[in-house]
């Protein structure tokens, strides 16, 4: 990139920045460099179209280019600028949590249906979310489900950090709180039975550790991404702890990948639950499976 001296418009930038990210690699080159270039200048990404002629301050430019630096060594977007939306809504993230992802907006959705017919019950909808992370599964339900009271785990008390900031800059702490802990085994003993189990576990094999991307091996937290060797020790563990946790008629929403798919039918079908729904990414690939505890 030019040095900071040099008068460059923000249109001249951005091309630059996208020509630079599609040699490095980047399969998403202009959404990189809009997202950053916002970023710096503190203002919207759609308001880049109308300053385009515009030339950022010296101070802009040297964050800039320290981000473009970053991003062009593969680190994250979302870890570079330290947010990411998810449901129409930003959280807050750190190399503590998974980066939020469009397929995992799945599981809200089912969660979402499934309360619809629980809406006449006369206590709160109650909800665990397994895995919170970024607690943004969580806090989106929290939000869309006003009658919900729901409950978050995580294994990591750094991830639990970022969740209740999280849960505070959504104004529902009232409604999420956070236990330390393994699966259901971080709740409380005595809980009550809820109505819903969420999650979105670990569910990566070791044996696939060759087909997981670079960049999120080495920059996302890797308690969050492998679940066994196989990939399904945890959901089976998730699966075992889900019968005895929820009501009758309660469901299971998890997500995995379409590798271990199959399996994951296998743990439902070997289990107390029986399978509603199997829902397919926006890639058309299978990926969330909700099952129901048997009446």
């Amino acid at each position: 990139m030019a040095e900071a001296t040099e008068q460059w418009t923000l249109k001249r930038l951005l091309d630059w920045t996208k020509d630079y990210f599609e040699k490095v690699g980047s399969d998403s080159s202009r959404l990189d460099a809009e997202v950053l270039l916002a970023e710096a200048l503190q203002c919207q990404r759609i308001e880049l179209y109308t300053r385009f002629e515009e030339v950022p301050a010296a101070e802009t430019l040297t964050e800039y280019r320290a981000w473009v630096k970053r991003r062009g060594a593969g680190e994250p977007v979302a870890y570079i600028v330290g947010h990411k939306e998810f449901y129409s809504l930003n959280f807050d993230v750190t190399p503590s949590v998974l980066i939020p992802r469009p397929e995992t907006e799945h599981i809200v959705v089912a969660a979402i249906e499934a309360a619809k017919s629980l809406s006449d019950s006369p206590s709160p909808i109650r909800i665990i979310d397994v895995g919170t992370g970024s607690a943004c599964v969580a806090i989106a339900l929290a939000k869309h489900i006003e009658s919900s009271v729901i409950a978050a785990t995580d294994l990591s008390t750094d991830a639990l950090e970022v969740a209740k900031a999280n849960a505070a800059k959504h104004e529902v702490t009232d409604r999420v709180r956070f236990f330390t802990g393994d699966l259901l085994d971080a709740l409380p003993a005595g809980s009550n039975p809820v109505h819903l189990i969420v999650s979105n576990p670990p569910y990566i094999g070791r044996d696939e550790i060759d087909t997981v991307e670079e960049t999120v091996l080495k920059y996302e937290p890797e308690m969050a991404l492998f679940g066994g060797e196989r990939g399904t020790e945890i959901i089976q563990r998730l699966v075992d702890q889900a019968v005895e946790m929820l009501l009758p008629g309660g469901r299971l929403i998890f997500e995995t990948s379409p590798a271990v798919f199959d399996s994951c039918l296998d743990i439902i079908e070997n289990s107390p639950l029986n399978l509603v729904e199997s829902i397919k990414d926006f890639a058309g690939l299978r990926r969330v499976i909700v099952a129901e505890k048997i009446q």
